[in-house]
């Protein structure tokens, strides 16, 4: 997908993927997801299933951190040292309580 600038945009991407995907596959969103204190080389996403809800978060950075995953209204996800590469992930059952990122521990 090219712009009028001839650049690709990351707003670009995420509705070429909602546009491509199938019926009943979930999309994973970018747009809105807060990333709590971690720094910027930290991915953070959702995956929000039929019963649970699920926050990752991804460490891209050259070095290692201690992370925990953030929701509001409940108990934060334990602190997890991760490598770079790595990934943790909380589960929590969906209702009230919603993915705030990640935050350095």
């Amino acid at each position: 997908m090219r712009t009028a600038l001839g650049t690709l945009t990351a707003a670009g991407l995420v509705l070429a993927s909602s546009l491509l995907a199938l019926p009943g596959q979930a999309v994973a969103s970018t747009a809105a997801i807060p990333a709590g204190n971690a720094p910027s080389c930290v991915t953070v996403w959702e995956h929000t299933g039929r019963i649970t809800k699920t926050g990752y978060a991804r460490n891209d950075c050259p070095h290692t951190l201690n992370l925990k995953i953030v929701w509001a209204r409940g108990t934060d996800g334990p602190c997890s040292t991760v490598r770079p590469g790595q990934s943790i992930s909380t589960q929590v059952p969906r209702g009230v309580r919603s993915f705030d990122g990640a935050n350095l521990c």
